[in-house]
Order: structure tokens, then sequence, then C-alpha cells
């Protein structure tokens, strides 16, 4: 899943940075690789959510270290908020891995990243904020594409559409955890708040695998370990350092390799095939994820 970030406020934008795209690119084909990470580790899915956070924490901290501010000046008052975010980003992780093992790679890919929709939606509903044009249109075939999606998961399999529903439910979970750090996003850097919230959400997301009666341990650590590296430190920490540099647009269409490496991943790995329905689902949600992100005229 990706990482919202809110971009500078300097009145005059920096150059971007030669190397910005390559990252941003490679952030999100690191994290098209997570569910296949997932599904080879031995240990529980949610469990491995948590090795993904608890290995990821010491390289993090270092980094915020490095290249931010650090987790000691992050003052009392944020903690509070990260605990909260915490909370909210390992009961996303643990929906959106315990969905990953039940329904197909492309839908666990595009289903969790449907926190692009919600939030537009959730200015729409509670802020009542009136929606535009483009909004409208991003939301109608989002939940059409949802439904082709889920629908054909349903005829394949039961199981698949409770993958698919844990995933959206993952999705709505990442929102509640967007929404819950603004306001220390606003004081912190990227660095900073990514590893405090990564610490926040270890030990909450140990505790669900625990409820669950997983298993803990793995057997193999390099599943895990890729894990951890490439979703939490590579793929969240290139996004994370990416974001900042580019408009909405560019951020929507690159978030597409997602789900196409993760369909190509399953068809390779697990043999899963996208029908012509599947296809038509995931170009709407495609089509909602980069209209919903294009700049809105004043």
């Amino acid at each position: 899943m990706t990482v919202s970030i809110v971009p500078p406020t300097d009145s005059i934008a920096p150059a971007t940075p030669r190397f910005a795209f390559l990252a941003l690119l490679a952030g999100n084909v690191a994290l098209a690789f997570g569910p296949l990470l997932v599904r080879f580790a031995d240990t529980g899915p949610v469990a491995a959510g948590f090795w993904r956070l608890f290995l990821a924490i010491p390289v993090l901290i270092v980094l915020a270290q490095w290249k931010g501010k650090g987790l000691t000046r992050v003052g009392r008052q944020y903690w509070l908020i990260i605990a909260l975010g915490g909370l909210f980003f390992a009961a996303d992780l643990a929906s959106w891995h315990a969905g990953i093992v039940q329904t197909k790679v492309a839908n666990a890919t595009l289903f969790g990243n449907v926190t692009s929709l919600l939030l537009p939606i959730w200015g729409i509903i509670v802020l009542r904020q009136r929606p535009a044009l483009v909004q409208a249109i991003a939301i109608v075939l989002a939940i059409a594409g949802t439904a082709l999606l889920m629908g054909n998961s349903y005829e394949l399999s039961p199981r698949y559409l409770r993958g698919d529903m844990l995933c959206i439910a993952a999705g709505i979970l990442y929102t509640g955890y967007i929404l819950s750090i603004q306001s220390a996003r606003q004081a912190l850097d990227s660095w900073s708040l990514l590893a405090a919230s990564t610490i926040a959400g270890a030990v909450p997301i140990l505790i669900f695998a625990l409820m669950l009666g997983e298993t803990i341990l793995p057997t193999d650590w390099t599943p895990v370990i890729a894990l951890a590296m490439l979703s939490q430190v590579i793929g969240q920490g290139l996004i994370v350092y990416a974001l900042a540099w580019f408009p909405p647009l560019i951020i929507g269409l690159t978030l597409l390799v997602q789900p196409m490496i993760g369909a190509f991943a399953g068809w390779i790995v697990f043999n899963e095939t996208l029908t012509v329905t599947d296809a038509i689902g995931a170009i709407a949600i495609a089509i909602a994820l980069v209209l919903v992100r294009l700049p809105l005229r004043a």
C-alpha cells in the first residue's frame, strides 16, 4: 500500500531531483511484491505483518536520525496521535495480509489502494464538500469495478469474496491511519513519522496474530526479512521520498504499476488468470484511481 504525504508548503518549489521519478517507480515495484512474500511466509499472514514492521524498525530509526529529525525530537503531544495511527496501521496490515491469502494477488493490490478513493468520499460525506465532476466519475467507476471484481470472485469461490472484503476493509482502516496522523505530519518529517508509526503498530499487530492463534516464529526467515525490507523500508521509504516532488496525476499513474505487476506475478507464480470480467473491473478501478488524483480546477 502507498503512503499519503502532504506536499511542501514552500511558495517556490525546488527543482525535482534527477532520480525522484525512478524512486517513485521503484517504490511501487517493491510494494507490488508484498502479497507474494506474505504467501511465501511460513508464519500466519498477520504474523508476517508483524515481522514486516518489527524487522524494519532498526533501519527506519537510523534513517529517521540520518535523514530526518529523529525520534528523540517527536514531542509528547504527537505520540498519542501516533499511537492511534499505529493501531489503525496494524489493523490495516492485519486485514490486508489476511485477505491476501484468500483472494487473487491482483485483487488484493487493487483493493488495498482504495484509500485514494475513500479520502475524497470522506470529504464529501463527513466534511460535506461538494464533489467535483471528476471525483463523482471516479467514485462511480470504482463502485462498478469493485462490483464486477467481487461478483466474479464469488462465482469462482466464496473464499475469494472474503479475501476481497478483507482487502477493502484494509483500505478503510488505512484511511483511518492517514486521517489520524495528518496533524502529526504537519510537524514531523516523513522518515521520523514512518519510524514512529511503525513502532506504534508492531505491538498491536502481534496481539492480533496471537489472538488468531497464528504461527508467529518462521522457520524460513527469508520471506519475512524480504517483506520488511522491500515493503516497509524500500517501498514505503522510496514513495515517502518521491511523493513530495510530483503532482497527483503522476502519483496516480505510477500507482498502477502495483496491480499490473501483482497480476503478472500471480499468473506466473500461482497460475491466477484474469477473466474478461476481472480485466474490465480492474481497468475501471485503475481509471478511477487516476481520475481521483487529477488536480481540481479552482
